[in-house]
C-alpha cells in the first residue's frame, strides 16, 4: 500500500486559499456531511467539542473517501496525546494556545519520529501506517506530518516572530475568540483593536514564509483575510450552521419565535 499523500500540506506550501468548516457536533455521519458539500479542510475539534479519540477516528473514516482533508485540534499540544491521534491516520494537526518558540519546537519533535522527534514507534498497532501494510511508513511518515499552531493571546503575538520561524512549523493560525478576549474584547473580534492586531499577524506570518489561517463566520471578514494572504481559512462552523437553519425553519412557521442569540459580530 502506498503512503498517503498530504494534499493539504502541498496545497499550504503552494499558496493556493483553502477553504474549511469547523466540525464540533461529534458525528461521523455529520462530519461526512460536511465533507460530501465540498470543503477543502474540516477541522474535528477535541478542544472544545465533545469529540474524544475514538469518536475522531470515527469521523477520520467518514471523510477518507472524500476530497475533504481532515486537520484534529487535540485540547492540549501533549507528547502523548498527540502521540495517540497522528496514530489514528490525521497528518494535520492545529494546536491551541501556543505562546513560545520553545513550545512551538518541542510540537515539531511530537510530530515526527527519531532522530528529528519523538515520536513514540508503534506503527504495527496504528490505522496511520494500515497497520503495517504501508512497509516504509517509518521512512516516509515525517514528511507528510503538517503543523499547524495556533496564536490566540497577548503573549502569542508578542512571541509571533520567533513562533513562525520555526523549522516545522508549516501555518499558524489566528485564534480571533480568545484573541479578543485576550486583548479586553472578550465577544467582539469586530473590534477595531483585534482586526488591527489579526490583519498585522496575518502579514508578519506571510513574511516568515509560512502560511496563516483563521476561522471567521463573517463573510466580508473571511474575504478581506483571503485578500491579505490567508491561504486555510474556516468559514464557519457546523453547529452554528444546523442551529441558524433550525431557528430560520421554525421562525418561517412560529412568528413568537425569539430572535437567535447570536446577532452580535461573533466569530462563530
Amino acid at each position: 500500500m502506498d503512503m498517503p499523500i498530504n494534499t493539504f500540506k502541498q496545497r499550504l506550501h503552494s499558496g493556493t486559499a483553502q477553504i474549511g468548516l469547523w466540525l464540533g457536533l461529534a458525528d461521523a455521519y455529520s462530519a461526512e456531511l460536511a465533507a460530501n458539500a465540498g470543503f477543502d479542510w474540516l477541522l474535528i475539534d477535541g478542544e472544545h467539542a465533545p469529540n474524544d479519540l475514538r469518536g475522531m477516528l470515527g469521523q477520520l473514516q467518514a471523510i477518507a473517501p472524500y476530497a475533504s482533508q481532515p486537520v484534529i485540534r487535540p485540547v492540549i499540544g501533549d507528547t502523548a496525546l498527540i502521540k495517540q491521534v497522528l496514530d489514528t491516520g490525521v497528518q494535520t494537526l492545529l494546536v491551541p494556545m501556543v505562546e513560545s518558540a520553545t513550545q512551538a519546537a518541542e510540537l515539531v519533535r511530537a510530530m515526527h519520529y527519531p532522530p528529528r522527534g519523538m515520536r513514540g514507534v508503534g506503527s504495527a498497532l496504528a490505522r496511520a501506517s494500515r497497520w503495517n501494510t504501508i512497509s516504509d511508513y517509518l521512512d516516509q511518515a515525517d514528511a507528510q506530518m503538517c503543523l499547524l499552531v495556533q496564536i490566540e493571546s497577548r503573549e502569542g503575538l508578542a512571541n509571533l516572530d520567533a513562533v513562525a520561524a520555526v523549522e516545522g512549523v508549516d501555518g499558524v493560525f489566528i485564534g480571533p475568540a480568545d484573541l479578543s478576549a485576550s486583548l479586553g474584547h472578550r465577544g467582539n473580534p469586530g473590534h477595531p483593536e483585534v482586526q488591527a492586531a489579526i490583519e498585522d499577524a496575518i502579514v508578519r506570518i506571510q513574511k516568515a514564509g509560512k502560511a496563516a489561517g483563521i476561522l471567521s463566520a463573517d463573510p466580508a471578514l473571511a474575504r478581506r483575510y483571503i485578500e491579505l494572504g490567508a491561504t486555510f481559512v474556516a468559514v464557519g462552523v457546523d453547529t452554528t450552521v444546523l442551529m441558524r437553519g433550525l431557528q430560520s425553519l421554525v421562525g418561517a412557521f412560529k412568528q413568537e419565535l425569539q430572535q437567535p442569540a447570536s446577532t452580535g459580530p461573533h466569530v462563530y
